[in-house]
Order: C-alpha cells, then structure tokens, then sequence
C-alpha cells in the first residue's frame, strides 16, 4: 500500500508541475495578454497549452485513483507539494530565483506534510490498538 500512495503522489505531482510550467510557457509564447481574438488563437496555437491541459487530466485521474485508498486530510496536504516542486522546476527552467520566503514556506510545507503524515500514521496505530 505504501508503495502505492509512493508511486500515486510521484505521479500527481508530476502532472501538476508539468500542467504549471506549461501553463508558463503558454503564457510567455502567447504574450501580451488581451482580451480578443488573436490572443486565444495564439493560446490554441501554443503545444504548451495542449500539455497542461493533459497535466490536468492526469493529475484528476491521478488524484481519484489515490482517494480511493488514502485518508482526505493527509493526502490533501501532499498534493500541495506541487507549489515546492513549481518553484523549484520554475529556477531550473525559467531561472527564477527562490528568495529566503520561498525556501521558508516550502521547508514549512514540506514540515506540514511530514506531521500529518505522523498524525495520520499514529492514528492508525491506536485504531489497530482499540480493535486489537
């Protein structure tokens, strides 16, 4: 089971950060933004867009298959691991520098996702327990 929500987050997250660098690179292809016609065209003509749409639709797929079997709270909290691995796919492609706020609030993701996973992992124990 463990490998399965492993592999299942390895997969969600890829999907979402690839569907937000896409997202980014559509935006730069297909700047300025306005609201008319020839913007949306250039949008439609962008494969990049076409890439985060799929990144959305294996991050769904993805995400249903998982809460099938994980616990909501935990696995809520992991799926937002994405905004780490944006910032950091974002230095390497774009070369966007993370500034100490960034790094502060990730490692504070990163802690959040930890405890909880000890929350939920203690929970189990003492529900093992009481059945025991």
């Amino acid at each position: 089971m463990r490998k399965f929500y492993l592999i299942g987050f390895l997969f969600l997250l890829s999907f979402d950060t690839l569907a937000q660098i896409s997202f980014k690179m559509t935006a730069e292809a297909a700047a300025p933004p306005a609201l008319d016609s020839a913007w949306f065209l250039r949008i439609a003509a962008q494969p990049w867009v076409y890439l985060a749409i799929s990144g959305y639709i294996g991050a769904f797929f993805t995400w249903i298959s998982l809460l099938r079997r994980a616990p909501v709270g935990p696995a809520f909290a992991a799926a937002h691991l994405e905004v780490v691995t944006v910032m950091f796919a974002s230095f390497w492609i774009f070369g966007e520098q993370p500034d100490l706020p960034r790094l502060a609030g990730a490692g504070l993701i990163i802690a959040g996702i930890i405890v909880l996973a000890f929350s939920e992992k203690q929970q189990e124990a003492e529900a093992e327990h009481s059945r025991g």
